[in-house]
Parts: C-alpha cells; structure tokens; sequence
C-alpha cells in the first residue's frame, strides 16, 4: 500500500514522494521578471516531491495580473534559470505552470491597452490586480473582453508551444503544467457558460474541447508527454466559470488526455480554495467516475488531486488509490518544509493571508522552519 511519502515515476523522473506544491500566484514578479526573492521561496520548499511554478504567462496578451511572471522574453527567462538551477541543486523538481488568462485580464496590462480576449465577448464577472503609475495597487474589475476570431486561435496554440520549448530548453523547468482551470483561457473555451461561438470551437463537448486538445499536442509534439501535464478544474466557479452539465465534458477531456502520454492530471475537486462539495449542475460530480474514464482509456499519468487536503486527507487518498499525488497550496506558502512537519506531526505555521498577493519578503521567504527537535522531545 503506498503512502505519502513514497518515492513516485512522473514522466522521466523519480520524484521523492507524493508532496507537490500547487502553482500559487504571488505577484512578486514587476516587469513579468522574477526575481532573487523567487530563488529563495521555490529553494526553500525544494523538499516537496515536486514544485508548480505560480502561473507564468506565454505572452503580454496571456497576463491578467500586475507583477505575474512570464515566459516570453529573455530577462524572463534569465529570472526562472536562476531558480530552476537553484531547487535543481537543492535535490529538487519543479515544473511551470503555463497559463493564458483570457477576459481575466485588464486593459491597462494588455499590449497596447487593448482588449483582453475570450472565446466569446462576455465579461467576468470577477477582479484582477493592477498597478497604479504611483506603484499603489488594487483589485479591479475585469475589462470587456473581445472574442477571438477563428483565424487567432492556431497563433495561441503556437504562443503555449513556444512557451514550453523555452521553459524546458531556455529555463531549465523540468517540464510545465498546461493551465485549464479555474477560469482561464482554456476552461473558458471548455465551458458552456463562457463559450457561445457558433463555429468549431463552440457548441458540443467536442467542440469545446478542441482547443486544449490541439495546445496539449502541439506541446508534446515539442517537447514530449513525459514532460506535459494539466490542471483541469471540473466544477469550480472560480473567475465566474460555469457549465451546468460537467461531468460528460470533463470525462471527454480525461479521455482526450489518456491517450497523449502526459505526465500527470492535477485535478481541483470542488471550488477552488472553497467547499470540497461543491458542485454545477443538478448532481454531485463523481470524482472516481472521472479518474476511471482516464484509467479506462488507458491513462497512465499520475493522477494528482488538490483542493483543502490536510495531511490525514491527502494519507488516506494516497494509501486507498484515490490519488497518486496530493498538491496543496496555502500550507506550502506558510510551511516551506512541510514535507518534515507531516512526518514529524508537528504543528504547521497560518498563513498570513494579508501577505498572499505582492510585497516582498514578508509573508513570502520568512515564514520558520519548525523545532523538530522540540518536537521529539
């Protein structure tokens, strides 16, 4: 029976054990270009069988939040080497989390001050963080976005293949993580609420699908399934996300994904940082539905799961087959050595909530390591 902190095969690597830190957005990131705080934060929680990098976009156009990191430039790059060699000689793993945010985005941080684009002209009815010329900061609404013409789309597909092949070759990331959760481009090309395009990009399951189905081959094609994975988000509201019949759509997509030899699924159940239960729809989703329809259709990737696991959550979903990983987010950002506090049951650090988005080192690489010791004893 495996547990925890069993060592675990993803893709081409052995990871240490089952712990990965989910991808977290800090805004700490000006200009799109991490920096020698980033080094010091990923360093820290290089224990974790695996890091996710915080969401980095493929282009100007992907980002929706100031001070995010990016993928698209040299300095970019330059910043995330830094990191990666860093956790790389700290015995560590680490993949990035690529990411095109879609109408979650504001004009003032699009190219030229132009609209965000969506599959369909509907506005989220959500809030992303911007920077003022006097380098205050609020959240603000989103900014009305403009549909994307069919014509655009094989562009977008080959912005996440460039971004890939940069964050493998250029960066040094082990592999990336495909983001279509929560609301971003991809989950709004996926869901029936934010898409409402009449061509073949809208409409059936199938349809609606197509898109991530053509970025996730174009990345593999580039850079290979042992280093390609995805978060997929079936019933959160996150970033005004809707559909009302989840469960067909989404067993479509694993479907899709078993058959494209990816490293993992990382899989949020229930509302993203909210209820576990939460569902869309008349029914509760059936989450091992979802991870047999992958199974069946002869997936092998690890199957990853997150969302308001603790520890004695995430031993039971290893130890009975439920998950093959658990990622866990708010307990990374206020316990960098998380690993050792699970083994040793000793007491976990709060998060400092005041501190999750911006800053500097406060609330971000300050945060103690426990008295093991004391622990013992």
């Amino acid at each position: 029976m495996p547990t925890l902190y069993d060592p675990i095969k993803l893709g081409d690597i052995t990871l240490p054990n089952r712990l990965a830190m989910a991808p977290l957005t800090r805004n700490r990131s000006p200009k799109a270009v991490p920096g020698p705080l980033g080094v010091t934060y990923y360093t820290q929680r290089a224990s974790a069988g695996l890091l996710i990098s915080e969401g980095t976009a493929i282009t100007q156009q992907g980002q929706g939040y100031a001070d995010v990191p990016g993928l698209y430039g040299p300095e970019q790059l330059a910043g995330w080497k830094k990191i990666t060699d860093a956790v790389h000689a700290a015995g560590g793993h680490i993949f990035t989390q690529i990411w095109h945010v879609g109408r979650v985005s504001h004009s003032s941080l699009q190219p030229n001050g132009g609209q965000p684009v969506a599959p369909s002209a509907i506005t989220a009815k959500t809030k992303t963080y911007i920077i003022h010329a006097d380098g205050s900061g609020e959240f603000a609404p989103t900014s009305e976005p403009r549909a994307l013409d069919r014509a655009e789309l094989a562009g977008i597909v080959d912005d996440y293949r460039r971004a890939a092949r940069a964050a493998v070759k250029e960066a040094g990331f082990d592999g990336i993580e495909i983001h279509g959760a929560n609301g971003y481009l991809i989950d709004q090309f996926l869901r029936s609420g934010t898409n409402q395009r009449t061509d073949d990009y809208g409409g059936s399951i199938e349809n609606r699908a197509r898109l991530l189905f053509e970025v996730v081959d174009a990345i593999v094609a580039e850079i290979g399934g042992a280093k390609t994975a995805i978060r997929i988000s079936p019933v959160t509201p996150a970033n005004d996300a809707s559909d009302p019949d989840p469960q067909p759509l989404f067993e479509h997509v694993v479907r899709g994904l078993a058959a494209r030899g990816l490293a993992y699924v990382h899989v949020i159940e229930g509302a993203t940082g909210g209820a576990r239960d939460f569902t869309q729809g008349d029914k509760p989703f059936d989450w091992t539905a979802l991870k047999a329809a992958y199974r069946d259709a002869g997936g092998t990737g690890v199957w990853m799961v997150n969302n308001g696991y603790d520890r004695e959550l995430a031993e039971e979903a290893v130890a009975s087959g439920r998950a093959d990983m658990v990622a866990f987010g708010r307990l990374y950002i206020a316990n960098p050595d998380l690993l050792a506090r699970f083994k040793a049951r000793a007491p976990l650090n709060e998060p400092q909530r005041a501190t999750f988005y911006g800053g500097g080192a406060a609330g971000y690489t300050d945060y103690p390591a426990a008295d093991l010791s004391a622990v013992a004893a």
